[in-house]
């Protein structure tokens, strides 16, 4: 699926993405606002963003992927745990006919949190 730049908010995003694609969508919302319940919901770069002093993650739907965007830090300190996925400078790719590593996800997400909280 790529960036829209029309969609207005996260619901408007995750409603249009292709079905399949939707409750890893919302799985990763859920677990970034379960974690930092203070973080704000955007579009930034066409694609669903939380901020939290700073941008703190991206995540997007594709046909074959979700894209998880934590930035190149996280990428190099779990670079051992992301060996099973694609990746590149800030991005991860997690296979959509594969269930999402939600704990991986949840310690990635953490680490962001902590370094976003340094900007303050």
């Amino acid at each position: 699926m790529p960036k829209r730049q029309n969609d207005k908010n996260i619901d408007e995003y995750i409603a249009a993405a292709p079905e399949h694609a939707r409750k890893p969508l919302e799985q990763i919302r859920k677990l970034v606002h379960e974690l930092t319940p203070e973080a704000t919901e955007k579009i930034s770069y066409g694609i669903p963003t939380f901020y939290f002093n700073g941008n703190l993650v991206h995540f997007a739907g594709y046909e074959k992927h979700i894209g998880f965007y934590p930035g190149s830090s996280p990428i190099s300190e779990f670079k051992n745990e992301l060996a099973g996925y694609k990746t590149s400078k800030g991005t991860i790719q997690f296979p959509i006919d594969k269930p999402l590593p939600l704990e991986l996800i949840k310690k990635i997400t953490k680490a962001c949190i902590e370094s976003n909280r340094v900007k303050k």
